[in-house]
């Protein structure tokens, strides 16, 4: 039982830890990344669907993104997408492709880019904590059920706080990362 928590928990926590990591490729930093356009959908025949199911997404350059629809009629709704969406780039056409080119970043949008990864990882943070706060919570009802004894309950408890503590810092590492990669440019 206790081992089933301890699983779970360890568990649960990387993968708040991963869903920052993922989050953060998708924010720009001056460099072209083709994830910069994974949330982007576009209407194809009348359904949502990611514009990398209806395009070739390719690196052009560090500076620089296309896409090439694998039909004529989507390059309008991918360039409507684009200005729609809240990425402040402008796609210009060229017979089918398009090209994004990403302009470098100013300091001002530097520092806020910093602030929202610093709030990204305060939000990982918290969800590692409510991990750790559900499974103490287990711990306990296996001790007031007494399926365990109090010295289980004590050592259980400290392994959660050392998964915590962990990836705690597994957090502030990738946010401290991110962040030196946006000021480093």
């Amino acid at each position: 039982m206790l081992d089933n928590i301890k699983k779970d928990t360890q568990t649960r926590m990387q993968k708040s830890v991963e869903s920052l990591r993922h989050d953060l490729t998708r924010l720009r930093t001056g460099r072209a990344s083709t994830s910069l356009f994974e949330p982007l959908k576009v209407s194809y025949y009348g359904s949502d669907t990611p514009v990398s199911q209806v395009a070739t997404i390719a690196l052009a350059d560090s500076r620089s993104i296309t896409i090439t629809p694998y039909e004529k009629n989507m390059v309008g709704a991918i360039e409507k997408a684009i200005l729609a969406s809240d990425l402040g780039l402008t796609p210009t056409t060229v017979g089918q492709v398009i090209r994004i080119n990403l302009p470098p970043l100013t300091e001002e949008r530097r520092k806020e880019l910093s602030k929202h990864v610093a709030h990204e990882g305060e939000n990982a943070k918290v969800a590692v904590r409510n991990v750790r706060r559900d499974a103490l919570h287990q711990v306990k009802e296996l001790l007031k059920d007494k399926k365990i004894t109090e010295d289980d309950e004590r050592r259980a408890e400290e392994e959660i706080q050392k998964y915590t503590d962990k990836f705690v810092k597994e957090v502030d590492a990738v946010v401290k990362a991110k962040e030196d990669e946006l000021m480093s440019m």
